[in-house]
């Protein structure tokens, strides 16, 4: 049973490893001194402790369990050592902006089945009692003639039935489009989502990147100025050398603290975006050559316009508004409806025999209303509907020249962003060949150190731009994959 659970639960700590092995010692010794136990009390009292340790291993091991299944819950608050894939599925679950998304929809749903429940017959009971204080009375014939009871009780059943109605029937016809848009909605908003997240996270790997070119700098500028500092109490050089170290070194902490300053806020920044508690830490992990090897993209692709959210949103729309100017129409048909009722007239003078006489009446009708003359409105109506098609429509022919447009920059972006890439990888090289060398001759005396902080220089520079250089084509490919449409979640 341990070693299920230990197999079960491979995120549990060391803590709940250890007391789980500990209770598996333990119940490996019992059956040994059980074995050398001669007298009955001593093997009934063996026996008991047994019973009781397996009972309390099996409830450690239920909380050894609960403990693992709550650390390794995906939906916990707090991520470590998180890969960009799981940021990114963080971020699709508790974005602010996403969660909205899901609630429209649902409120999409009740707002259909709101109109739609106007299609059903509806079935409606009324309910009066009055007492009347002075009957009325009429004249008729010149004699006054009391009309009515002292207490009347009416009970009314009625029932109603659209056969025509074209609100009801804009909603049965556009439910299906108008529940896609908002699904298609919540697709645009997570590719929002998805490319903000990316590129946020890239930018924050590039600063993470110079804190730690900074933190090798800074040991073997410490190992330099041990050495110049030795040379110099040994009377080889002058003090000059390792006072440049120092002030080499100083400038390399300094610049460190200023990154780490900006890494806090485009940390901030990335919680922002995934709707990540803000003082909550989030440690992010990264592997540079698996990184290395994502930065290719096929350039020959060319964008089509049915695989982006945006045009399949438009196009939605487009229907909706076909649907709008149908129902304009409808207004000049009449509208039916089908209506009945059933009544419980109870009258008499005494309160208490009220109920005893009743006098029913029911009735079925078919009402038709058609409005004849309007002012002109059911025209204005169809033709401001025309107009928001035809605009529509222009929207539609902007957002393809817009995408040709937005792939065209990001392609060009990313060719500009790899071509540099590639040149600065080469001066990385070179930079690391030429300070191990100048290092070397430094310390056998043959160049001076003023050589060693410009070739110290030089690396430091080598690394940042290579590392911002990398997270820049990492960006740039994410926005050609959102041009062509290749951001699916």
């Amino acid at each position: 049973m341990i070693f299920s659970c230990l197999t079960l639960q491979p995120h549990c700590t060391n803590y709940y490893l250890l007391y789980t092995v500990e209770l598996l010692v333990l119940l490996i010794y019992l059956p040994v001194a059980y074995s050398h136990s001669r007298k009955r009390k001593e093997k009934i009292m063996m026996l008991s402790i047994r019973s009781s340790y397996r009972i309390y291993l099996l409830h450690a091991c239920m909380l050894l369990s609960f403990f693992c299944a709550a650390q390794s819950d995906p939906d916990s608050s707090s991520l470590h050592n998180a890969s960009l894939d799981q940021v990114i599925q963080y971020a699709l679950k508790h974005q602010p902006v996403l969660k909205q998304s899901v609630i429209d929809e649902q409120i999409v749903e009740t707002t259909l089945r709101n109109k739609l429940s106007a299609w059903y017959p509806q079935l409606n009971f009324n309910y009066s009692l009055q007492h009347n204080f002075q009957v009325p009375t009429n004249i008729i014939g010149g004699n006054p003639i009391r009309l009515g009871v002292n207490n009347t009780s009416n009970a009314q059943f009625t029932l109603s039935q659209h056969i025509f109605n074209r609100d009801v029937l804009l909603a049965n016809r556009s439910k299906e489009d108008v529940r896609t848009q908002a699904r298609q909605n919540t697709g645009i908003n997570k590719v929002e989502v998805v490319t903000g997240v990316s590129k946020a996270f890239y930018d924050v790997l590039a600063t993470l990147q110079q804190i730690k070119v900074a933190d090798e700098n800074i040991i073997r500028i410490q190992n330099s100025l041990k050495v110049a500092t030795n040379q110099y109490k040994a009377g080889i050089a002058d003090k000059t050398d390792y006072k440049r170290a120092t002030i080499l070194l100083n400038n390399t902490k300094a610049t460190r603290a200023a990154n780490q300053s900006v890494l806090d806020a485009k940390m901030s920044y990335l919680k922002n975006l995934m709707g990540y508690p803000d003082s909550t830490a989030l440690n992010i992990s990264y592997d540079s050559l698996l990184l290395e090897r994502e930065i290719n993209l096929d350039t020959i692709q060319q964008p089509d316009i049915t695989q982006r959210p945006e045009f399949g949103f438009l196009q939605t729309q487009q229907k909706l508004l076909n649907a709008s100017l149908q129902y304009e129409k409808w207004a000049f048909l009449p509208q039916v409806n089908l209506n009945g009722a059933y009544n419980l007239n109870y009258q008499n003078n005494q309160f208490g025999k009220l109920y005893s006489n009743n006098f029913p009446n029911s009735f079925a009708a078919l009402t038709l209303s058609f409005p004849i003359v309007q002012g002109g409105k059911r025209k204005a109506n169809i033709d401001q509907v025309n107009w928001q098609i035809k605009r529509n429509a222009l929207d539609i022919l902007q957002f393809k020249q817009t995408v040709n447009t937005q792939y065209a920059q990001a392609l060009a972006a990313y060719k500009s962003s790899y071509s540099n890439y590639l040149a600065l990888k080469e001066n990385l090289d070179l930079a690391r060949e030429v300070y191990t060398i100048i290092d070397l001759q430094y310390k056998a005396g043959v160049k001076t150190y003023l050589e060693v902080i410009t070739a110290e220089t030089d690396l430091r520079t080598s690394q940042i731009n290579y590392y911002n250089a990398l997270y820049l084509v990492l960006a740039s490919k994410v926005d050609v994959k959102r041009a062509l449409g290749q951001i699916n979640y």
